[in-house]
C-alpha cells in the first residue's frame, strides 16, 4: 500500500509539473513569458505552448482585442471665443507592442487607461482652444477628431498601444452660458433671414421693373406697327380713291355727296334746317339714274 501511494503521489507530482509547463494561448490574447522577472518571449500565435515550470518561467496573458476608453468626467474646455464647452469623447485602442506595454504599464489594462485618459483630454483641450464654437460644433468637427488622433499617435507608441479610432460623443455648452449662446445664435439666424428677405425684395423689385419696361417697349412697338399699318392702308386707300375718282370726276362728286348725306342723316329723328336750293342737295336734285338712286 505504501508503495502504491508513493507511485500515485509521484504521478500527481509529475502531472502537476507537466501542467505547469503547458499553457494555451487564445487567438484573442498575447502571451508574455517571464524568466526571472524579465520578458523572455512574446507569443502572438494561438495554440498549446511550452515553458519551464515556475519559478523559472511565468506567463502573463494580455487581451489583444480592441478596447474602449470613455472620457472619465465632463470637463469644460474654453474655445477661441472664451466660450466654455463640455465634450464627452471615446477612443478605441489595442495593444500593438506587448513588451512596451508591459514595461510601461504592467499587465493591467486599467493602468494604461488611467494614464491615457489625461493625454486624450489634453489633446482635445489644445485642439478646441484654437477654434470657435461653430467650428467645433459643425464646420471643423471632423478636423478636430483627425488632429486629436494624429497627436495621440506618438503618445500611444510610448504606451505600446495603437489608437484605432477617436470619436466625440457629445458637445454641449456649460450651463452658465447656454442661454446667452442660444440668444446669440437666434440673433444671428434672424440677421441672416432679414438679409435673405431684403435680397429677395430687391430681386423682386428688379424683376418687376424689368417686366414693366419690357411691357412698355412691347406696347410702344405694337402701337408703332399699328400706326404704320394704318398709315400704309390709308395711303393705299387714298391712292385707290384718287385713281377711281380721276377716271370719272362726276362720280367722285356724287360719291362725296352720298358720304356727306350718310354722315348727316344717321338717325330718323335728326333735323337739319338747310335751304333746299343749296349745293348740299345738288345730288338729289339732279336728273338721271344717279339722282334717282340718291333719292331712294
Amino acid at each position: 500500500m505504501n508503495r502504491i501511494a508513493a507511485i500515485v503521489a509521484g504521478a500527481l507530482v509529475v502531472l502537476m509539473l507537466l501542467s505547469s509547463t503547458l499553457f494555451i494561448v487564445d487567438q484573442r490574447q498575447f502571451a508574455a513569458v517571464y524568466a526571472l522577472g524579465e520578458i523572455k518571449e512574446v507569443i502572438t500565435e494561438p495554440g498549446l505552448k511550452f515553458k519551464l515550470p515556475p519559478p523559472l518561467q511565468n506567463v502573463v496573458l494580455l487581451d489583444r482585442r480592441v478596447q474602449t476608453l470613455d472620457s472619465p468626467e465632463s470637463r469644460p474646455i474654453f474655445t477661441a471665443e472664451k466660450k466654455s464647452l463640455v465634450i464627452d469623447w471615446l477612443i478605441k485602442w489595442r495593444i500593438a507592442e506587448p513588451r512596451q506595454f508591459i514595461r510601461n504599464s504592467g499587465a493591467d489594462i486599467r493602468n494604461v487607461e488611467n494614464r491615457l485618459a489625461p493625454v486624450v483630454q489634453a489633446a482635445f483641450n489644445e485642439e478646441v482652444t484654437k477654434r470657435t464654437v461653430i467650428a467645433v460644433l459643425s464646420t471643423e468637427r471632423e478636423k478636430v477628431i483627425s488632429d486629436v488622433r494624429k497627436r495621440l499617435t506618438d503618445e500611444a507608441a510610448q504606451f505600446g498601444i495603437e489608437v484605432v479610432d477617436v470619436r466625440i460623443k457629445r458637445v454641449d455648452f456649460a450651463s452658465g452660458i447656454t442661454e446667452s449662446v442660444y440668444r446669440r445664435m437666434e440673433s444671428e439666424r434672424k440677421r441672416v433671414a432679414n438679409e435673405a428677405r431684403s435680397t429677395g425684395a430687391a430681386e423682386g423689385d428688379k424683376i418687376r421693373a424689368d417686366a414693366d419696361r419690357q411691357r412698355e417697349i412691347i406696347v410702344s412697338e405694337a402701337y408703332r406697327d399699328a400706326q404704320k399699318a394704318m398709315g400704309e392702308g390709308d395711303a393705299r386707300a387714298s391712292a385707290l380713291y384718287a385713281d377711281a375718282f380721276g377716271r370719272d370726276p362726276n362720280f367722285a362728286q356724287f360719291y362725296r355727296s352720298l358720304t356727306a348725306y350718310k354722315a348727316s342723316f344717321r338717325n330718323k329723328s335728326d333735323v337739319m334746317v338747310v335751304d333746299p336750293n343749296s349745293d348740299f342737295f345738288k345730288a338729289m336734285r339732279g336728273a338721271g339714274p344717279a339722282a334717282a338712286a340718291a333719292r331712294k
